[in-house]
């Protein structure tokens, strides 16, 4: 799936270049996300056909997209499933990331499974749906505290030196298990919560800069709160809505733009089920913010001083009808994960 890289750059590379994920071809910083592709609470598809999602799919990758991120627990199966529809046989340069380490057992249920056979048999499921011998980055969705680190993260070893998986990727970690990690596998990425409101995850990002870690921020967009659509009154509204303004784009796409112009370890992967919005996402790669607009911007968030905390499970939301540009809450309690019906 990642022979060899897209030619010159398009709508999704646009003027914030490329990453190279773990030493290999590199992908476009912007991606796509596929948990928009999917029913409310993660569960069944989103719409009655599945003509809609294969649309957005194609016309992601071919307005230049090379990342895809998806999940085997979206749906759960429905996702990668729609990838694999849409898009296998896989175009020369495209990166396909999946995830697993979690359980469904029903809409907004979502339960840990780090245990080295469960991760196994999850990876081989994973090849089955998305028809292909080499997974590009298969992410570990969370840490199960209930199985040593070194026990999970040798499954994936062992898949990787099997040719199974090219890369190794966690999600939701600490600065400090990310070093602890390290020690143990060659991690390629992480997926942390990171938008221009919430940067708790600073310090990691800074050690993935460090050491050519890819960064995959999830709530690129604030869960909404960063379109207008989740909280047009939220005070960060006054400072993107004249910068917008001035690049006649979306808040949205200047909080996007923003992430591609914080950090060159960045590649957000928002997602929704409209071409309308896909192509409002991808154009954000093309946004030049000036210095004093990104000072404004950086202001914005309440960095903290000390190193940010292993993330603890978030109090269940109640249900939504977020704008599709929104991506999912976390973890509930209990472990649990609890979703509004959304975007990663």
């Amino acid at each position: 799936m990642n022979s060899e890289p897209h030619g010159e750059p398009t709508a999704a590379e646009g003027a914030r270049g490329a990453f190279s994920l773990g030493g290999t071809p590199a992908v476009g910083r912007l991606g796509f996300g596929t948990g928009g592709l999917v029913g409310p609470g993660y569960w069944g598809p989103r719409h009655d056909g599945p003509e809609r999602s294969l649309m957005v799919l194609r016309r992601a990758v071919d307005r230049g997209v090379t990342l895809i991120d998806t999940a085997d627990n979206y749906g759960p199966d429905v996702a990668e499933e729609l990838v694999a529809h849409a898009l296998h046989p896989y175009p020369a340069g495209l990166v396909i990331a999946t995830k697993g380490g979690v359980v469904r057992t029903g809409p907004n249920i979502w339960h840990l499974a780090g245990r080295p056979e469960q991760l196994r048999a999850m990876c081989e499921a994973s090849l089955r749906r998305l028809r292909t011998d080499t997974i590009d980055l298969y992410q570990l969705h969370r840490l199960d505290p209930d199985v040593p680190m070194a026990d999970q993260l040798g499954a994936l070893l062992e898949l990787q030196q099997a040719g199974k998986i090219r890369h190794i990727g966690l999600d939701s970690i600490s600065a400090a298990e990310l070093t602890r990690a390290r020690e143990l596998a060659p991690i390629a990425s992480v997926q942390n919560r990171y938008n221009l409101l919430d940067r708790a995850s600073e310090d990691v990002l800074r050690l993935c800069e460090r050491t050519g870690t890819a960064f995959l921020p999830w709530f690129p967009l604030g869960n909404g709160t960063l379109t207008g659509g989740g909280n047009p009154g939220h005070p960060a509204t006054a400072t993107l809505a004249p910068i917008a303004a001035a690049h006649g784009a979306t808040t949205g796409q200047i909080a996007l733009a923003w992430l591609l112009h914080h950090s060159p370890a960045l590649l957000p992967t928002p997602g929704t089920s409209s071409p309308a919005h896909l192509d409002e996402n991808l154009a954000a790669a093309r946004i030049t913010l000036t210095a004093e607009e990104l000072a404004r911007l950086d202001a914005l968030g309440d960095v903290p001083d000390e190193p940010a905390q292993p993330a603890q499970p978030a109090q269940p939301a109640q249900p939504a009808q977020p704008d599709e540009r929104n991506e999912p809450d976390r973890w509930g309690e209990d472990g649990n994960r609890t979703v509004d019906e959304s975007d990663e």
